[in-house]
Formats: C-alpha cells, sequence, structure tokens
C-alpha cells in the first residue's frame, strides 16, 4: 500500500513535471542545440588524421562522438544551480515539510526534461547522418538496451556528485562555484572531447579508478559498437553510485540539521 501510494506520488510529480518543461520546448530545444561540442570534436580529429594513432577508423570516430552527443544529452544534470536558486529565495523551506525529499523534485525534472529534449536531438541526429551517411548504423537490441541503462547510471553519477555539492548551499551561497571546478576534469577526463583510450598510459593508469570514464565514454563506446569492458564498465559504475548515495544521503542530514537549527 505505502509503495503504491509511493508510485503515485512519483507518477503524479514526474507528470506535473513534463507539463512544466512543455512550456520551454524552444529553450530545451536550444540546449540540445548547445550539447553539440562532440560534432566539433569530430571535426577536428578528422581533419588532423589524429585517429589513426588509435587504429581506429573515421567510420567508428563518427559514431562515437555521436553516440557521446546522445549520451551528453542524456545524462546532463543541473540540480546545483536549481538548488541554490531555490535556497536563495527561500524556496528550500516549504519543500523540508512536503513528505518526498526535495531532490526527488529535481530528479523529476530532469527526467522530464529529458524526455522533453529526445525528439530534439534525433532531428539532430537525422541531419548528422545526412552529411555522413557511411555513419549510419542500427545497433541491436541487447546494445541498445544495456546502452540505455549505462547512460541512466551515467545520469545517476553526475546527479548524486552534483547533489552533494548542492546540500553544501546550507554552509555557503556559492556552491554552484564547486561545481564549476569539477566541470573542468568532467570536460578533458569523461571522454566528450576525445576517446579515453587516446589519453597517454599514465593518465590511464588512474583515470579508470575515477568515476568520469563512465560518465560519457563508456557509454558512447557501448553504444556506437567500439571496443569496451562492458562488464567492468558497468560493475563501476555500479560501485560508483552506491559509493556517492550514502555521501549524499549523509551530506544531506548534516545540512538539514543546520538548517533546522539556525531557522528554530
Amino acid at each position: 500500500m505505502i509503495s503504491n501510494l509511493f508510485k503515485s506520488k512519483i507518477f503524479t510529480l514526474l507528470k506535473v513535471q513534463y507539463s512544466n518543461m512543455m512550456e520551454y520546448r524552444v529553450e530545451i530545444a536550444l540546449w540540445a542545440i548547445s550539447g553539440i561540442i562532440p560534432f566539433f570534436m569530430l571535426n577536428i580529429w578528422t581533419n588532423n588524421n589524429l585517429n589513426e594513432s588509435l587504429n581506429i577508423s573515421d567510420v567508428m570516430l563518427s559514431r562515437y562522438f555521436l553516440c557521446a552527443f546522445f549520451v551528453r544529452q542524456f545524462s546532463v544534470v543541473w540540480v546545483v544551480f536549481s538548488f541554490e536558486e531555490d535556497s536563495i529565495l527561500g524556496k528550500v523551506s516549504p519543500y523540508l515539510i512536503q513528505p518526498l525529499n526535495p531532490f526527488l523534485r529535481y530528479f523529476a525534472q530532469h527526467i522530464a526534461e529529458q524526455i522533453t529534449r529526445f525528439p530534439f536531438a534525433l532531428i539532430i541526429a537525422f541531419f548528422f547522418f545526412i552529411f555522413n551517411p557511411e555513419s549510419l548504423w542500427i545497433p541491436n537490441i541487447g546494445t541498445l538496451f544495456l546502452s540505455i541503462i549505462a547512460t541512466f547510471f551515467s545520469f545517476l553519477i553526475q546527479f548524486l556528485i552534483q547533489s552533494i555539492i548542492a546540500c553544501l548551499c546550507f554552509w555557503t551561497e556559492k556552491a554552484s562555484s564547486v561545481e564549476r571546478l569539477l566541470f573542468i576534469p568532467t570536460l578533458f577526463l569523461s571522454g566528450l572531447l576525445a576517446p579515453v583510450v587516446s589519453f597517454p598510459e599514465y593518465v590511464k593508469s588512474w583515470i579508470y579508478l575515477t568515476p568520469f570514464p563512465y560518465l560519457i565514454d563508456f557509454p558512447a563506446n557501448l553504444l556506437s559498437g567500439n571496443a569496451t569492458n562492458i562488464n567492468g564498465g558497468l560493475s563501476m559504475q555500479i560501485l560508483w553510485i552506491i559509493l556517492l548515495f550514502p555521501i549524499f544521503k549523509k551530506v544531506w542530514a548534516l545540512g538539514t540539521r543546520k538548517y533546522t537549527a539556525m531557522g528554530s
């Protein structure tokens, strides 16, 4: 009974957030277009024949960056900025007296935005294949299913990381500054600008122990059909989710305790 009631609340919350996102279709379309960094990187790689040293064909490289675009579209997270704004505007207090954790609201916002963004991402992919017809391929059902799971895990990892940073708003009004610092290694080490396989050996010797390669590189390689350790990649994603979730719960508990004490 309790489980069904919880599911009903989540579904209602998701439906409301989706309705809200539909009001910002044009803005979401612009967000989708703004995520075409992988296509610029593809142009740099192919024009300079950088892929030859990696023994990756132009076709496979094109598929990788297209998949990096898709993974980025459906794993991008902005919760720290939303929570920081709500904290400054005093919206957190009413959220705390509601039966659901406020971050479930933000989680639903992200899922609703991803659903709204999906058609625009398909349109961009359509034009990509018009200009790169040789890159057209259809992944098999098993690969597509695992890729969706890996992309969702990537989203969860980033959502948990940003949620932990967002909780710093209980101590400072500039938690987003911490996120901006974290964005730098995320940009360069996630595989968004270059496949991780192209990194120097001394970087690859430790980077796979961090969450960064599993944000873009692993799901993109999986979906594009490039060689990747599927079991190892999924296991590391799950491990990072398991590690980050209790950290989030602890920081959230400490933050709300401090917030309540200050408001009493």
